[in-house]
């Protein structure tokens, strides 16, 4: 079978990020490396899924409860107008929703721009629509975007850019110039921006995720997708959304339905209690108020335990659940051997920062990251102090 193979799949190779996980649970190794929450997810949420089975809600479903709700959300958190019955597509996740946002605009031999390090999903989607993937490094440590670098970026074969805001491995929230700087080159070249928001709730120190979507002359070409599963700690449930122009939306529906027809129908139930969960939930999640987040908490016990132990920390996480860090000055070993040797020694597995890096520009560093996923519970942070 394996001559039948088509180039694509030959190509193709297994997830560092899920054969660490995998290695983790083999070796009964604390991980650290895939970023899911090992802690309860929200009561009246689950307690709804339950309901929803119980129910026998377990067939081909569309609930359109699901498109009314992000509909105001978008308003009240964006001051988008979306339209639930034609501008929303539910799919099996952010990662569905953005293959089929791919798919539905990418034609054989169009550029895609991407952010590097960015995560490792975006380019194989790019590369199976027959799209050709070109990367804009972001400037460590602080990785800053060069509008310059953007711009030469763009050529009359460019189709889309992804952005992924708060940003997947770095941490980064794209401020609201850097914004207006992709907004231009998208209306400059006629592009579309594919987005991911997963971590859209999810942001530190005063810091608050904007979409692009909502800048002059942007919904028209934004495709933006999400999901439940970091927002409500339910990553299994497999319940995403894409947010375009109707048109879009559509595409995105009918290549949705050809591949897995519908989401999990007890799942999507339960998404309208998440959705409507009271906004004091959400701002929360983004630390606003007198107490600060779960989350930040987790976000400060790794980075004073890394830089304990020698790690250059240069940039603090303003979003996400996780942090990227470079190995110390004195040690020399590469990340991916610094990776083995920390899950034979100490039990511990972190993902090697090399597989979010694409671009030639980023030779001179990319073996020297780590990332680290911190949305874990505090007993298992305590647990991988110890062994660190």
């Amino acid at each position: 079978m394996e001559g039948k193979l088509s180039s694509v799949a030959k190509n193709f190779t297994p997830s560092p990020i899920q054969e660490l996980s995998q290695l983790a649970q083999r070796c009964n190794a604390i991980n650290l490396a895939e970023g899911f929450p090992d802690f309860p997810a929200p009561p009246c949420i689950k307690e709804a899924a339950v309901s929803a089975i119980n129910n026998d809600f377990n067939q081909y479903r569309h609930v359109q409860g699901i498109c009314d709700q992000l509909a105001l959300k978008m308003k009240k958190t964006h001051g988008l107008d979306v339209n639930p019955l034609t501008d929303i597509a539910i799919c099996c996740g952010q990662s569905e929703a953005f293959a089929a946002a791919i798919f539905s605009i990418i034609s054989q031999g169009d550029e895609v721009l991407l952010f590097d390090p960015c995560y490792e999903t975006y380019e194989g989607c790019i590369t199976l629509a027959g799209g050709i993937p070109v990367y804009v490094a972001l400037e460590p440590p602080q990785w800053t975007l060069d509008p310059e670098k953007l711009m030469r970026s763009f050529t009359s074969r460019t189709k889309a850019i992804v952005l992924n805001s708060p940003h997947n491995p770095t941490g980064k929230v794209f401020s609201r110039d850097e914004l207006e700087i992709i907004a231009e080159g998208c209306r400059r070249w006629d592009c579309v921006a594919i987005t991911d928001e997963v971590y859209e709730y999810i942001t530190y120190d005063n810091q608050k995720h904007e979409t692009i979507a909502k800048l002059p002359g942007m919904q028209e070409r934004t495709i933006i997708t999400s999901s439940l599963s970091k927002t409500f700690s339910v990553t299994g449930w497999r319940i995403g959304w894409a947010i375009a122009p109707a048109s879009a939306a559509s595409a995105i529906q009918n290549i949705h339905i050809r591949i897995t027809d519908s989401a999990p129908a007890p799942f999507q139930e339960a998404a309208l209690t998440a959705l409507r969960s009271p906004i004091e939930y959400f701002e929360t999640l983004r630390g606003v108020g007198s107490g600060r987040m779960e989350y930040e908490l987790k976000r400060d016990f790794c980075m004073k335990l890394l830089g304990s132990v020698g790690f250059r920390i240069q940039f603090k996480p303003q979003g996400s659940l996780f942090l990227f860090a470079e190995l110390p000055k004195d040690c020399l070993l590469s990340d991916v051997e610094y990776v083995e040797e920390l899950i034979k020694q100490a039990g511990v597995v972190v993902v090697p920062g090399r597989g979010f890096f694409h671009g030639n520009e980023s030779c001179k560093y990319q073996k020297r990251y780590i990332r680290v996923a911190f949305c874990k519970s505090e007993a298992t942070l305590n647990a991988a102090a110890q062994k660190f």
